[in-house]
């Protein structure tokens, strides 16, 4: 049975023992297709809390698009689950403008995921640039802060981007994510004028986050 064959055979979410079914082969002969079609690229695997492995078959992983959700995965304790696909194909999404993408789904798990990001920021200057083309450097400045506060090994904040960033004394707040804020990081979120949708029970995951 040739690659293209098995891949339409297979297209879609499976464990060895659906492989095993639609194919009727024993789980020797289902893990050496599942081989074939991941050294053509079609395949990726994850594992479920009790361990299972789940087959990812499809075109897509082919193209070798990435997932900012995986990519945010990568880097924090927090894991989330991908309520939609964003695949960026052609390249390899960068650190900072996954973390755009990230404050801008206004999912709070989704941005309390992508403090970790901060991290491994390299490119402020990129990262500045696409702050404010989205028009969120004080959400990015404020978020920034609180990453110091609840982790190690953060690099420092440019002075120029901050200066750039910091609102004027008038400057109406904003909220990170519609109709919440923080009672317990006030002193950030009067910094940058922005709400912080988190509280300090928020941050136990990343309490021992190295």
């Amino acid at each position: 049975m040739n690659a293209t064959e098995l891949f339409k055979r297979l297209e879609g979410v499976q464990t060895i023992e659906s492989v095993m079914a639609l194919l009727g082969v024993d789980k020797e002969k289902a893990a050496y297709y599942l081989y074939r079609l991941r050294k053509q690229g079609y395949v990726k695997t994850k594992k479920r809390s009790d361990q299972t492995r789940i087959y990812n078959i499809s075109f897509e992983n082919k193209l070798k698009g990435t997932s900012y959700y995986e990519i945010i995965n990568l880097h924090s304790p927090v894991k989330i689950a991908a309520p939609n696909v964003y695949n960026v194909y052609g390249k390899q999404p960068t650190i900072e403008e996954t973390l755009i993408f990230a404050i801008k789904t206004k999912s709070v798990r989704t941005i309390l995921a992508s403090l970790g990001l901060f991290r491994k920021i390299e490119d402020w200057q990129g990262l500045y640039r696409l702050s404010k083309e989205n028009r969120i450097e004080r959400q990015v400045g404020a978020l920034y802060d609180l990453s110091r506060l609840i982790m190690k090994k953060i690099k420092h904040m440019p002075d120029k981007f901050r200066h750039y960033a910091l609102p004027k004394e008038y400057s109406p707040f904003e909220y990170t994510v519609s109709g919440l804020q923080s009672k317990d990081f006030q002193d950030i979120e009067r910094t940058w004028r922005v709400y912080i949708p988190f509280n300090k029970d928020d941050m136990e995951a990343y309490r021992d986050f190295r």
